[in-house]
Parts: C-alpha cells; sequence; structure tokens
C-alpha cells in the first residue's frame, strides 16, 4: 500500500512538473552572422616605377596580378584582401580620345546589377589637387559588387575599381565588412595620383 501511495505522489509530481513547463511564448532566436575581427586602418604606398599611377592601400592587403593575365592589359591590378575574401579590382586605360566611351563602358559595369540592387547612389570625386576626378557607386542589396568607381585627370588616365567579396551576397552580413572597405576604397581615390 505504501508503494502504491508513493508512485502516486511521484505521477502526480511528474504531471505538475510536465504540465507547467509547457506554458508561455516561444521565440525562435533570429539567424545570427559572423563577427568580423577587423584590423587597425593602416596604408602602405603602391608606387611601382614601370604604373602611371600611385595610390596607398591597406596593410592587410596585397597587390596581385589579374588571374587572366593573358587578356589582361598591362596596369591592371587586384587588391587583394585575403582574410576576408575580398578583392578590390582595378583596371586602368589610357585616354586616346576615348573617354566618353570609358565613362559608357563604367556606366554599363554598374547597370548589370540593377537587376538585384535596391538602390544605386552614386558619390562625386573631386581631389583637385592631385587633378582627379570620378564617380564612387554603391550598390545596395544583394548584389555580386557593393561598390565601383572610376576615377580619372580626364586626359590621360582612366582607372576604374569594383569591390567583390567571395561570398554569396548577403548584404546584411557582409555590411560591416563593405562599410570598413569602402573607408579603404575612399583612401585610395584621396591618395591617387597620375605620374
Amino acid at each position: 500500500m505504501k508503494n502504491n501511495y508513493l508512485y502516486r505522489i511521484l505521477f502526480l509530481l511528474l504531471a505538475v512538473v510536465l504540465l507547467s513547463a509547457c506554458g508561455g511564448d516561444y521565440t525562435p532566436k533570429p539567424r545570427g552572422y559572423f563577427r568580423f575581427d577587423l584590423p587597425e586602418k593602416q596604408y602602405q604606398k603602391f608606387d611601382s616605377v614601370s604604373f602611371p599611377y600611385k595610390f596607398e592601400y591597406p596593410v592587410y592587403a596585397r597587390i596581385s596580378k589579374p588571374d587572366n593575365e593573358s587578356t589582361a592589359e598591362p596596369y591592371w591590378i587586384n587588391v587583394t584582401i585575403p582574410a576576408y575574401n575580398a578583392t578590390i579590382y582595378l583596371s586602368y586605360k589610357a585616354i586616346n580620345n576615348n573617354l566618353a566611351s570609358l565613362l559608357e563602358t563604367t556606366y554599363q559595369m554598374v547597370s548589370k546589377h540593377t537587376i538585384k540592387a535596391d538602390a544605386i547612389a552614386d558619390h562625386i570625386i573631386e581631389n583637385e589637387p592631385n587633378n582627379v576626378y570620378g564617380v564612387m557607386y554603391e550598390l545596395g542589396g544583394n548584389t555580386a559588387t557593393a561598390l565601383q568607381f572610376f576615377v580619372t585627370d580626364s586626359v590621360k588616365n582612366f582607372l576604374r575599381g569594383s569591390l567583390y567579396f567571395y561570398a554569396e551576397p548577403n548584404k546584411d552580413s557582409l555590411a560591416p565588412l563593405i562599410s570598413f572597405f569602402k573607408e579603404d576604397i575612399e583612401h585610395m581615390i584621396e591618395t591617387f595620383e597620375c605620374k
């Protein structure tokens, strides 16, 4: 009889615990994103004797030739940031009565992303001391490239650049990196000089 009474009390306690655990609203946690430990801003000079331009770029980046060297032109380079799977592609063209064509090509390259872009904001670049002018395009949304730009002295030199990540485009998870590298690109543009 005593065992039977003990089982009833245990069953009653277990039922109370189980029933009290079922109450309340359950809210699932939102999907998280990676945390990025971003380095301190420091820059170094790119000033190769054979190149018609120079600028400063981040110390955590490295300069390399394009992978497709057979189709790349002589002054094209990549500013690669390996720790973040990012590359800033720089393509240089000498102006030879073709500035309008170069500007149109740049505009077309930006326009290709309108399918995925939520918005495209353009910012005028004016660096009068270095005689450098251009436009930076910020592409919002899940686009393959978040930033594109061009700079020119309007006479001899034209440089176009674009930032790409080797990751699935996700504006939310890449937003801190895009903002961080935008500052680096702005510094590259501010220090850009034609020789």
